[in-house]
């Protein structure tokens, strides 16, 4: 599912924001439980083909409701998106620590 995040202690946060939703018990935050193995992907499209790329983060997932690492991951996204700045996430917080990544780049060829 598409997500907002930061870069926040080298850790990749996202947070459950104001955005409406059906119920607030979110399927998401019960599979994190049940298998916080998570894998992220951040891509660039842009009509112009050659120069798409993505990066797949993989790591673990935690959920975090207060505390430093969650008041930490609430700075971050305040600081990168401006529409946080009066809506700011009441959270909980996703915090995915990296133990791989993968990239890819569409090779440039010179017309």
């Amino acid at each position: 599912m598409p997500i907002t995040f930061a870069i926040a202690n080298e850790t990749l946060v996202t947070a459950i924001d104001f955005k409406p939703k059906k119920t607030p018990k979110l399927q998401r935050l019960e599979n994190l439980r049940a298998n916080p193995s998570v894998s992220v992907l951040i891509d660039e499209y842009t009509d112009d083909w050659s120069a798409l790329w993505w990066v797949r983060i993989d790591g673990t997932a935690e959920i975090v409701g207060d505390g430093p690492g969650f008041n930490d991951a609430i700075d971050a996204l305040v600081a990168k998106y401006p529409q946080y700045r009066d809506n700011v996430p009441c959270g909980p917080v996703i915090r995915v620590q990296p133990s791989g990544w993968r990239a890819w780049r569409a090779s440039v060829h010179p017309s």
